[in-house]
C-alpha cells in the first residue's frame, strides 16, 4: 500500500480536473459550485474557451439549485502542464477520451505527478481500472468515478476500484463523492459497462432494433419513455416500479404471474446491424425531433428540466 498524504473526505478543498471536455469540464462546474477551489488542466488548444462557454451555460441552473457557501467561477485556475496541476492536490478527476492505451500512460503521468496518498478517480464510461492502472506504481488509490452527463446536474456517480485498488481508497471516494453532493453506487465488482450504461446500452439496442424494423420511428420511441416508464423510474427507477405493478403481491406476484413473459421473443439483446441505411434513418429521426433546435439550444432545455425535477424530487424523495 502507498503511503502519503491524504485528506479527510470531508474536508477536500483543492480538485484538480484532468481533462475539460463535456464530463471534465461539467465535473469542473460541479465543484466549482460545491466550494471547491479547481485545478483544471487540458492540453486541447481550445480548452479554455470551451470550459469557460460549458460554465457561461451551467452557472444559472447551478444557481437554481443553489450554491454552497464561497461557491466562484473565480476559483477555478489553469495549469500550464499536468505536473503543476498535480502538485498540490487533494483529488483528481481523470477524464480524458476513451481510449485505452492513451488513459493507461495517462494515468501513470499522474502516478508519477502526484502524492501518492492522493485517490484519483476516472470518469471513463467502459473502461476497467484493472486495465488503465497497469503501468501505476501506486494502483491502489486508482479507481472509476463514472458520472452522467451532464455531472453538474445529474447526482449519481459509480465508484468501482480496480483488482489492485485498496478498498480504503473506494471508501475514501464514496465519502468524498458525498460530501460533494453527488449519490454515489459504489459496486463490488467490476462490470463492463458499470450499471447505469448496461441498462441504457439495453434499451438503446432494442431501440435501434425497432427503427430498423419499421416498428417505431425515433421520435415514438422517445414520447414512449418521456411520457410512459420514464416519469416512473425517475422517483423509483425499474425495479421497485414493477414491484408495485404486482399490486398487494408485490415482486413476487409480479415475477410468479408475469414470468413465463420473459421467455416470449419480445426483445433483442443482440445489436442490429449499423447499416447506412439504419444509421441515417436514426440520424434523421433525431434531427426532425430536435425541429431545428441547435445541441446549445437542447442542452439548455435539458438542464432547465432537470434542475425542475431535482427540485421537485427533493420534495418526495424518501431516504428511509
Amino acid at each position: 500500500m502507498s503511503t502519503g498524504r491524504r485528506t479527510r473526505p470531508d474536508a477536500v478543498g483543492t480538485v484538480t480536473v484532468v481533462g475539460t471536455g463535456v464530463i471534465g469540464g461539467g465535473w469542473a462546474a460541479h465543484f466549482l459550485r460545491r466550494g471547491y477551489d479547481v485545478i483544471a488542466w487540458d492540453p486541447g488548444p481550445d480548452a479554455r474557451e470551451r470550459l469557460a462557454a460549458l460554465l457561461d451555460s451551467a452557472w444559472p441552473s447551478l444557481e437554481k439549485l443553489g450554491l454552497s457557501e464561497g461557491a466562484s467561477r473565480d476559483r477555478l485556475r489553469w495549469a500550464d502542464t499536468l505536473e503543476e496541476a498535480l502538485a498540490d492536490t487533494d483529488f483528481v478527476q481523470e477524464s480524458s477520451p476513451e481510449v485505452l492505451e492513451r488513459k493507461v500512460a495517462l494515468l501513470a503521468q499522474i502516478d508519477q505527478a502526484t502524492d501518492p496518498g492522493v485517490v484519483v478517480a476516472s470518469s471513463t464510461s467502459g473502461l476497467l481500472m484493472t486495465d488503465m492502472a497497469v503501468d501505476c506504481v501506486n494502483p491502489g488509490r486508482f479507481l472509476v468515478g463514472h458520472p452522467f452527463n451532464p455531472p453538474y446536474i445529474i447526482p449519481l456517480v459509480e465508484v468501482v476500484g480496480g483488482q489492485k485498488t485498496a478498498p480504503e481508497a473506494v471508501g475514501w471516494a464514496e465519502a468524498f463523492y458525498t460530501a460533494a453532493g453527488k449519490t454515489s453506487l459504489t459496486m463490488e465488482q467490476e462490470v463492463p459497462g458499470f450499471v447505469g450504461n448496461r441498462l441504457q446500452e439495453a434499451l438503446w439496442r432494442e431501440a435501434l432494433h425497432m427503427v430498423d424494423s419499421g416498428q417505431a420511428t425515433v421520435q415514438q420511441i422517445d414520447d414512449s419513455i418521456a411520457y410512459g416508464p420514464g416519469l416512473r423510474w425517475a422517483i423509483m427507477g425499474p425495479m421497485l416500479t414493477f414491484h408495485l405493478a404486482g399490486g398487494p403481491g408485490g415482486m413476487g406476484h409480479m415475477l410468479d404471474h408475469f414470468g413465463p413473459a420473459l421467455l416470449e421473443p419480445w426483445t433483442r439483446l443482440e445489436a442490429p446491424e449499423l447499416t447506412t441505411e439504419l444509421r441515417d434513418r436514426v440520424v434523421a429521426g433525431a434531427v426532425d425531433e430536435a425541429r431545428g433546435r441547435t445541441i446549445a439550444e437542447l442542452e439548455r432545455k435539458r438542464d432547465a428540466f432537470l434542475v425542475d425535477l431535482l427540485l421537485l424530487l427533493d420534495r418526495h424523495r424518501d431516504d428511509g
